[in-house]
């Protein structure tokens, strides 16, 4: 388990994360959702041992990571930046990382350049943005740590390469109990990648959530009651968890927290004469948890 307890963490005046509490269970694909200056990369570089806390603990498999080197040892880190891979050939960047990783493998390491094939003798300088992050990762995945964050870490690889690095990564998750924690800004490449998110704003976690359990709890209803004259309120619904409430000429738009059966129940009483539940995206729960939490869901953005 990766676990940060109370955790403050400092940069002059700035507190980059504010008393944040979190456990991500070993073998989960979490991920860390926020805008810029959130707290996601703060985190990475706590878990990575690269930043010591302020306040608070901040532990891997109940171990302090900050300058422990068997714990930095099961993490790996792919930063966002890619500049200090710059005057390394593939081979050279594979040699300096064996150095540090007991457990590296080679075997895992030519399988995986086998199927994306960089060119091997050219420094990593003369790559694109793409090629760099995949040398990077195949690398990483070689270390064989248990743990590896990513930060943005499929920014600048072609669509056709992100699908096949993922799946480098779920085969990795699969084989071996692999922890991944990836923060990132697109909402789809989590939903795609991740079992559970939490979500970040000005150095706290607003919420944190399994992924699978929340696109079943909250629904959109679109909804016409037999009774034209009544003007509704959601006061109206007293068993419905209600995020969002309006109304468009007869029409209802209810965001509701709740199962299928629990929202047409709730609404029964009324009599509707339409009652269509619509499926939610990723983005829109995010969104009406957030206004409901009274946050603004510009956060996003």
């Amino acid at each position: 388990m990766m676990q940060l307890q109370g955790t403050v963490k400092r940069f002059g005046d700035f507190t980059a994360l504010d008393g944040v509490d979190l456990e991500i269970p070993a073998g989960t694909a979490f991920g860390l959702l926020g805008s810029n200056g959130a707290g996601k990369s703060t985190i990475l570089r706590l878990f990575s041992g690269i930043y010591s806390p302020e306040r608070g603990t901040v532990t891997i498999d109940s171990e302090n990571v900050y300058d422990n080197v068997a714990a930095k040892q099961k993490v790996f880190f792919i930063n966002d930046e890619t500049i200090q891979y710059a005057g390394f050939t593939l081979d050279q960047l594979k040699n300096f990382y064996k150095q540090f990783y007991p457990n590296f493998s080679d075997q895992i390491f030519e399988k995986l350049e086998g199927t994306i094939q960089l060119p091997r003798n050219r420094k990593i300088s003369t790559y694109s943005k793409g090629m760099k992050r995949q040398a990077i990762i195949i690398t990483a995945i070689a270390c064989c740590t248990p743990y590896l964050l990513l930060d943005e870490a499929f920014d600048g690889i072609d669509p056709t390469m992100r699908i096949i690095v993922k799946r480098m990564l779920v085969d990795a998750m699969c084989e071996r109990q692999l922890t991944v924690v990836i923060s990132s800004h697109n909402l789809k490449e989590i939903n795609e990648m991740c079992d559970q998110a939490a979500l970040l704003h000005k150095g706290k976690i607003i919420f944190n959530r399994k992924l699978d359990s929340l696109k079943g709890a909250v629904h959109k209803v679109q909804a016409v009651f037999a009774d034209r004259e009544r003007i509704y309120t959601a006061a109206d619904f007293p068993g419905l968890e209600i995020l969002h409430f309006d109304k468009n000429q007869s029409i209802y738009h209810i965001i509701a927290k709740g199962g299928e059966d629990t929202i047409r129940s709730a609404l029964a009483p009324e009599h509707p004469v339409v009652a269509d539940l619509i499926p939610l995206t990723l983005e829109e729960i995010f969104i009406y948890e957030l206004e409901g939490l009274g946050y603004d869901s510009n956060v996003f953005a």
